[in-house]
């Protein structure tokens, strides 16, 4: 039931303090807690002193609270916690697998399979991977790299393989309360960030700092969180659950809800980024003056093709060149800031030192082909709650004879702090150019798809590993009708071909005949001139009163005057 750490304990989070005579009874205290879920113990074996807690490695979010004691604490870990598999997301972790593992499964099809056998087994599996692929065999740990940290070297380095890790699990609950209805939210791992209804991201809101369960109430008549009433007593909204502060990425989820009445419908559905070497001959030197270069800042995608438009999640680019390839300068890139489109709100992606404020968003500037007049920065897609449109704006400093990147610190997935060199810091080399101020922007839609309908709560007891946020395609009846409305566009787009198509034909035939006719009357007044040639004043009089000369006169208005005209030709 319970994993042992020697000589390591988890700080700062107890929650109840006992006096125990051994390691077996602070584990019963830990399993018989009743006022809270405990996860894990301190064990004090000078003092005898239990500590439990609420907390373990994996749902606290950084490992400065697991950390090495006095060889006298044992750090005991509950494995027979109820992690709650509503709605879990896996991270791809590439390159790397678990040494020893916790089962292995034959015969195993799939990724998807070997995910929801990690999900389904009676014990905490917090990894998986299918390395082993061409016998399809599916490995389990109960370890990731939370649990991991204090193992040298527990990791298998080679390409071609990939771990999925457990990034959180969520637990949605849906109080369908007289007034106003309540989504309840409980995760394994402390959440910072906020849930806020979708249409109404500024005035229906609600902030989290550092809490495993929270909860967003929605009054149903109130205009600040927008709730739709779909029938008598039904009500519905969409809310989403948004780990960053300021911005959507493809780590949040979308969630609709619909509430009744009468409580007995609860359901729940998970729903576009100059160098010199050497020394300097100054013996016969030249002063020039150098014009400031010109930069552009382009969006694009990993392969550098610009783009308008994109979806959470999509790997962007976001890339500064010079114009000038033969200019003398290179650029380095600071205080770079992505605003709403709307209300202006921003978010600084490069700082004033040129270094990524946070490298889970966007990457460090590094130069394109080891070339200094061209820069770019990767990053994920990602859009502001209240617009689609995600400006960027950057200040571009030119620099002689070359710009010298900055040394920057970033936190990896494992906790580990690894230093990098991105092209931002201000030296005292510049030329005293004035800073170019570029600006881009694109379009970025969400993947949540609260248009495709209800969904039940038991459609989400396992989702998609390495999340991309796109909406559950399991509901029959969604997909239903959206054949339905695609079926009856194409039938009335058939319908009003055929029309189109029978008027053309009907045009054809009834020009066709007219022009036979007309050739027809034609041929039947030169037959007419013919023969009233050599006739007689009477003889033609007679001819031109005939009623075959007035039954043409009258359909083709041929004039009267004509035929009396050439009796005297």
């Amino acid at each position: 039931m319970f994993e042992r750490v020697m000589a390591h304990e988890l700080r700062d989070l107890t929650r109840k303090r006992y006096s125990v005579i051994s390691r077996e009874v602070c584990m019963e205290k830990c399993l018989q807690e009743q006022s809270f879920q405990c996860r894990s113990a301190n064990f004090d074996l000078s003092t005898r002193e239990c500590a439990i807690s609420d907390m373990d490695r994996y749902s606290v979010p950084e490992s400065r609270y697991f950390a090495p004691s006095d060889d006298k604490i044992e750090y005991l870990e509950n494995n027979c916690v109820d992690e709650g598999v509503t709605l879990c997301e896996f991270s791809k972790v590439n390159g790397r697998i678990v040494k020893t593992v916790d089962a292995v499964f034959e015969n195993i099809t799939s990724i998807d399979e070997c995910r929801k056998m990690c999900i389904s087994v009676p014990y905490r599996c917090h990894s998986f991977d299918m390395s082993d692929t061409a016998n399809r065999v599916c490995r389990l740990s109960h370890h990731s790299i939370a649990s991991l940290t204090h193992i040298e070297d527990p990791y298998l380095k080679t390409k071609g393989v990939a771990t999925y890790e457990l990034s959180a699990c969520y637990n949605v609950t849906i109080h369908c309360e007289a007034k106003e209805m309540v989504a309840k939210v409980t995760s394994n791992k402390l959440f910072n960030g906020k849930v806020y209804a979708k249409k109404r991201p500024n005035t229906c809101v609600q902030d989290v700092v550092n809490r495993l369960d929270f909860e967003i109430r929605m009054p149903y008549n109130d205009l600040h969180c927008d709730v739709k009433q779909q029938g008598f007593g039904h009500f519905s909204n969409d809310i989403v659950i948004q780990h960053h502060d300021m911005i959507v990425t493809n780590q949040d989820l979308g969630l609709s809800l619909q509430c009744q009445y009468d409580l007995s419908n609860r359901s729940i559905a998970n729903g576009v980024q100059l160098e010199v070497s050497g020394e300097v001959d100054t013996s016969g030197s030249q002063s020039a003056t150098v014009s400031s270069p010109n930069v552009t800042m382009r969006i694009t995608d990993r392969s550098g093709e610009d783009l308008l438009s994109a979806q959470v999640g999509d790997p962007l680019a976001l890339q500064f060149d010079i114009v000038d390839q033969n200019s003398p300068y290179e650029i380095f890139v600071r205080e770079l800031v992505a605003m709403d489109g709307v209300d202006n709100s921003e978010i600084i992606l490069i700082d004033s030192l040129g270094c990524p404020t946070d490298v889970s968003i966007m990457g460090a500037l590094e130069k394109v082909d080891g070339n200094g007049k061209a820069l770019r920065a990767a990053f994920a897609a990602f859009k502001f709650p209240t617009s689609d449109i995600v400006r960027f704006k950057a200040s571009v400093t030119p620099c002689l004879p070359v710009c010298k990147p900055a040394k920057c610190t970033s936190k990896s997935f494992d906790g580990e702090l690894h230093s990098h060199n991105s092209l931002g810091r201000r030296r005292r080399e510049l030329t005293g150019q004035n800073e170019l101020l570029v600006v881009q922007s694109i379009q970025v839609t969400d993947k949540f798809g609260f248009e495709r309908g209800e969904r039940k709560l038991s459609d989400f007891d396992e989702t998609s590993y390495e999340r991309q946020n796109d909406a559950n395609p399991n509901s029959v009846e969604d997909e239903s009708s959206c054949v339905n409305i695609v079926g009856l566009i194409i039938a009335c787009s058939l319908f009003l071909l055929a029309q189109l198509i029978l008027l053309f034909a009907w045009t054809c035939v009834w020009q066709r005949r007219k022009i036979k006719l007309a050739e027809g009357a034609a041929n039947s007044a030169d037959m007419l001139y013919t023969n009233m040639r050599g006739k007689s004043h009477a003889e033609r009089h007679d001819l031109e009163s005939s009623s075959e000369i007035s039954s043409y006169d009258v359909v083709y208005n041929i004039p009267r005057t004509s035929l009396s005209t050439s009796t005297h030709y």
